[in-house]
């Protein structure tokens, strides 16, 4: 066999994993950017020390165990990232103003292709997709880094107790009572978004609900779009702190601040295994349209609770795989 076919075979038995890989990076990290730049870090030490492996683990637990210490190393700066609504009370339409923070501020959205592998197994998919879902990720933020992997490895991936320890060098009895600490942190936090209720796929209320929100936000009908909106629904526009709460408020920026986006089309993704849209806005000196947001949704009785618009297009629409440009329609040739 040549050293070519074996590189062949090791790159290919390494790359197997770069999905699950992603999942977990991403949930110990908040940052899709991070997560990815983790798991190629990952692979490339494994790709050096391969030699090494001597197979006492399986070659998945070997790539979680590299993972977890890159994972770590990252988090030693303390950085825990957040939804403006961790970090400010809600703005009144009244005071609203766009004050951008840093990038590594905010948790950052995901196609889920990148972090949810595909499973013949409905219960293991819904887990995986719940797991992502941007409440449960800020939660995850608020746990210390060993804790937090932890609670990804038993609770997400289910892996024993006992791999966890052999993971992370420690014992059973440290693993649990980490794990203890992990769930009293969560459940003492009760999160907005943390009921979104989601079907896998779409039932068709929730597909229904999602096509008149479709048409109220590009006809920019703010009643249809206000009776849409649950009593306590939230926006939020990373990188901006502001928030706003109820739908009088939220309908009350898109028709002032927002009116800009008057006009727009919105394309369909999969984000954080919620419904999610791209974003683009009319372009008025160029024609078409151009992006401007990556919005996740938050669904629960049937009202949306969440409406979280990502605004860093050249960062996210890249990572989705869409055009930075739509011609409009009048410009395309059939």
């Amino acid at each position: 066999m040549t050293n070519g076919t074996v590189t062949t075979e090791i790159d290919s038995a390494l790359e197997k994993h770069r999905v699950e890989l992603t999942g977990y990076c991403y949930r110990m990290l908040g940052s899709s950017f991070e997560a990815e730049d983790a798991v190629q870090d990952t692979l490339v030490r494994a790709w050096r020390s391969y030699d090494k492996f001597e197979g006492r683990s399986s070659l998945r637990s070997w790539l979680y165990r590299i993972a977890t210490n890159v994972c770590l190393d990252m988090l030693n700066a303390g950085n825990k990232r957040a939804r403006p609504m961790d970090l400010t009370e809600a703005t009144p339409l009244a005071r609203a103003a766009l004050s951008p923070r840093p990038d590594n501020t905010w948790l950052e959205p995901m196609p889920d292709a990148r972090v949810l592998p595909s499973t013949a197994d409905p219960a293991e998919a819904a887990v995986a997709k719940e797991s992502v879902r941007l409440a449960f990720m800020a939660a995850l933020q608020q746990l210390p880094p060993k804790q937090r992997a932890v609670l990804i490895l038993r609770e997400v991936l289910a892996w024993k107790a006992s791999e966890v320890a052999e993971l992370l060098g420690t014992s059973v009895a440290s693993v649990n009572s980490a794990l203890q600490r992990a769930r009293a942190t969560l459940a003492e936090r009760e999160d907005r978004g943390a009921d979104a209720a989601v079907s896998d796929p779409l039932d068709e209320e929730q597909q229904k609900l999602l096509e008149r929100y479709v048409a109220a936000f590009e006809g920019y009908d703010m009643t249809a779009l206000t009776a849409l909106l649950h009593e306590d629904a939230v926006m939020t526009m990373p990188p901006f702190d502001l928030w706003l709460a109820g739908p009088s408020d939220i309908t009350g920026f898109m028709t002032t601040l927002g009116a800009s986006c008057a006009g727009s089309r919105l394309l369909p993704v999969r984000a954080n295994g919620l419904p999610a849209f791209a974003h683009y806005k009319p372009d008025p000196e160029a024609g078409g349209f151009s992006p401007w947001a990556v919005q996740v949704l938050e669904i629960s009785d049937g009202r949306i609770t969440g409406f979280h618009c990502f605004l860093d297009t050249q960062r996210w629409f890249p990572l989705f795989g869409l055009p930075l440009r739509l011609e409009a329609e009048s410009d395309q040739v059939e």
